[in-house]
């Protein structure tokens, strides 16, 4: 092969090879790819952000006229903190979590009046508007034992609210509540208080009662009394002496259980099992 020839072919393969670099550049910068759970919303030079959204998938574009968007549409959480007082005046901290997500086909329109980084700008701002607003109808107490109406009014509020910045708030709670140190040792203690009014209660209680089982007693003895007292009369002395029977009988068979006691006979003669020889030689 000629050196002329050979230069002509490389020159062709350069030609090849760069038509075809720039026609894969061309075609690279003509496509995009949206990603799962994303949409992109384009930008158009001459008639600036269309109204169509790009679900996920690859996607043509003009170059240079046109520029791509792409927006995260899957639920998000995001924690709101803030500080405010209640209706008696106490400061209370307070966080709220929040899951929430841009209305897909309302991206236009959210790129045109806030931009890409719209929780950002919008969040902050509408929840701590609607805790302020929730949590000064009620007094600090409130807040503990009302607490899942409490939520609930801020979860309506803030849904409402952020739909008119096409937001989908999917869920809101509050997950942090706290009171100032001044509160807390106020509540404690109240809690202290209480349980001490509480044992005095229980102590008044318990002397009412013996009291009562005092009289009862009393009233059980005068009554016992008195029957003896009428059987007395009646019988003469006769109970009496009953009465003394049963008690020596008693206590002659408590003596008569019992290891330690010994008898002895009465009268004079005090040596018992004495040989009668024995006795006549002393």
């Amino acid at each position: 092969m000629s050196a002329p020839r050979a230069a002509k072919l490389l020159q062709n393969v350069a030609s090849a090879a760069i038509a075809f670099g720039v026609g894969g550049s061309a075609l690279n910068a003509s496509l995009y790819t949206v990603d799962g759970g994303h949409r992109a919303v384009l930008f158009d030079r001459f008639r600036g952000v269309l109204d169509e959204t790009a679900g996920e998938g690859t996607h043509f574009l003009i170059p240079v006229l046109q520029k791509p968007y792409i927006f995260d549409i899957r639920t998000r959480p995001r924690t709101i903190a803030t500080v405010t007082g209640t209706k008696d005046l106490q400061m209370v901290n307070l966080s709220l979590r929040v899951l929430s997500r841009p209305d897909s086909a309302e991206l236009p329109t959210i790129f045109k009046t806030l931009g890409t980084d719209y929780d950002e700008r919008i969040l902050p701002s509408i929840g701590n508007e609607v805790l302020k607003a929730v949590v000064a109808q009620f007094n600090a107490d409130q807040l503990l034992t009302e607490r899942p109406f409490v939520s609930a009014l801020v979860r309506d509020a803030l849904v409402k609210r952020a739909k008119d910045f096409n937001l989908v708030l999917d869920d809101v709670a509050i997950t942090h509540l706290s009171y100032g140190a001044e509160f807390s040792r106020a509540v404690e203690q109240k809690q202290v208080a209480q349980q001490e009014a509480e044992r005095s209660k229980f102590v008044v209680q318990k002397a009412d009662q013996e009291r009562r089982a005092a009289i009862v007693r009393a009233e059980g003895e005068s009554e016992a009394a008195k029957l003896i007292s009428d059987a007395t009369a009646n019988a003469g002395g006769g109970l009496i002496e009953l009465r003394r029977i049963e008690a020596s009988r008693e206590i002659a068979a408590t003596l008569a259980k019992s290891r330690n006691i010994c008898y002895l006979p009465g009268g004079n003669n005090m040596l018992l099992g004495i040989n009668p020889s024995m006795s006549g030689g002393i």
